[in-house]
């Protein structure tokens, strides 16, 4: 047995060593690429549209101009359905009722004529957008590198207006609603290349295609976390603390070869939990649910509803101070009207006199758990280890968490402002929270949230990272360099 065992562990660890001196070479440029992308993507985001940049692009609602009420104009949207979202703005000088229906269909409906506006023309979009401006260029877009996701399907075509701005701003109409849906500008875009496009291989004609897209993601960060776990394996196993190697070392290389085992010992093992992470983020088999909340738990929530019987003229009852939107609320078989301001939404029953609360919430929420009863009801003031801030990415405070007792256990997260389901949580999404968000992007307690520090373990774990990379791709080219020249 032992003389059989001995030539087996002697040719799996030479297999072990061709398979990462070859991986190494093979996805060596990749690791390099996503560590420094990494770096950049820590302050520069992918571009979206915030809804605080939404709001601030709104005019006040002119309600002199307001004369159809919102039931006609659901009637006019021609949708029918419980809506999934639905509200009052203005569009220019125009007032509009903007809906959107559960199969994601979307229409525009003017408040002042009660018609449904049809497709946004490129004079209109110049109009809206720069009010007109001589220097502004549109431009028909059906898909490109900033709206290259699903999300924004719905919406598409767009027209991009080019503001000509010293910012270099662009925004995204789209056609089929006249709304905004996406502001760039020339800083987010040039540094997008360097920062999400490359870490995420967004390049168009592969993201666009959703699932070949993820099939080739799973594949290489898999491949390359083979590769990061193996040199994790042999770093351990050539490094010599007592019985050393000549002249006192504790590694048998030598030039950069001992550098990037030195380096790998250092930083293989953060080095292999974000590639390994990051694997995990493209969610193999389907393992984690989504943190989005499935049409079903929607239409439950929202409830079986009555008309909103409300005339035009009520509207302006329900505004604050600055209004920009008036939002349709379907929550627990009623509706509540959200008045949107930038200083926050104010939220009240469409008959005026009742206040959304904690278990009004609660009790809409359960319609959609028959399956195991509510378990408790927290409000959080403070962040915690599973509601957190993520970079410049701020969550809002207070919220609700509300937990269930059905089989996949499910928190939900909820605005008590306006009864907003923020987020889904279920046993799975609480274990990917630590697989993927503490792994990959050091969302850890004592980190998160504390910004100074939480980026300074991010650099001293990159460039360890890098340092890694660098050294095995220079030996990888020199490799190949004598194969060629042998």
């Amino acid at each position: 047995m032992v003389s059989l065992s001995r030539p087996l562990g002697k040719a799996g660890r030479r297999w072990l060593l061709l398979f990462h001196r070859w991986a190494g070479i093979a996805a060596g440029l990749f690791f390099a690429l996503w560590i420094g992308s990494g770096l950049v993507m820590l302050y520069v985001p992918f571009p979206t549209l915030t809804e605080a940049e939404r709001l601030g692009r709104l005019v006040p609602i002119a309600w002199d101009r307001v004369t159809v009420s919102p039931d006609d104009a659901l009637g006019a949207g021609g949708l029918g359905g419980v809506p999934v979202a639905f509200a009052l703005e203005m569009q220019g000088a125009e007032p509009v009722y903007r809906i959107a229906g559960q199969d994601g269909a979307r229409a525009t409906v003017s408040a002042r004529t009660g018609v449904r506006l049809g497709p946004l023309t490129p004079a209109d979009a110049r109009h809206l957008a720069a009010d007109g401006a001589p220097d502004a260029r549109v431009e028909p877009i059906d898909r490109d590198q900033w709206t290259v996701t699903t999300r924004y399907d719905p919406l598409r075509p767009f027209l991009k207006v080019a503001l000509g701005d010293p910012a270099g701003t662009e925004l995204y109409l789209s056609q089929r609603t006249g709304a905004v849906a996406l502001d760039t500008t020339r800083f987010e875009r040039g540094w997008n290349w360097v920062g999400a496009v490359t870490h995420w291989i967004y390049l168009t004609p592969l993201r666009a295609r959703a699932e070949l897209w993820r099939t080739v993601l799973l594949w290489l960060s898999g491949f390359a976390a083979l590769g990061a776990l193996s040199g994790g394996a042999i770093g351990i196993w050539r490094l010599r603390l007592r019985r050393r190697y000549a002249g006192g070392a504790v590694t048998p290389y030598r030039g950069l070869a001992r550098w990037h085992h030195l380096l790998g010992l250092a930083g293989g093992f953060g080095l292999s939990v974000f590639i390994v992470s990051g694997w995990i983020s493209m969610n193999p088999n389907r393992w984690f649910a989504s943190t989005s909340p499935p049409a079903a738990l929607r239409t439950a929530y929202a409830g079986s509803l009555p008309a909103l019987a409300l005339a035009p003229q009520r509207l302006r009852d329900f505004a604050v101070s600055n209004t920009r939107a008036l939002r349709f609320a379907a929550i627990g078989g009623r509706w509540w009207i959200v008045a949107e301001a930038p200083d926050g939404p104010r939220t009240v029953g469409a008959d005026g006199a009742a206040t959304l609360d904690a278990r009004t919430i609660a009790a809409a929420a359960s319609g959609g758990f028959a399956d195991g009863p509510l378990r408790s009801i927290r409000p959080l003031a403070v962040y915690d280890a599973y509601w957190y801030p993520h970079g410049t990415d701020p969550r809002p405070l207070p919220v609700l968490r509300l937990r269930f007792g059905d089989p996949a256990a499910t928190w939900l997260h909820v605005d008590p402002r306006d009864g907003t389901i923020l987020q889904r949580l279920d046993r799975s999404g609480r274990i990917n929270r630590w697989m993927f968000d503490a792994a990959h992007r050091l969302d850890l307690p004592g980190l998160t949230g504390n910004r100074p520090l939480h980026d300074v373990a991010q650099w001293v774990l990159n460039l360890l990272a890098a340092g890694i990379a660098v050294t095995g791709i220079v030996a990888g080219w020199r490799r190949l360099r004598r194969i060629r020249s042998a």
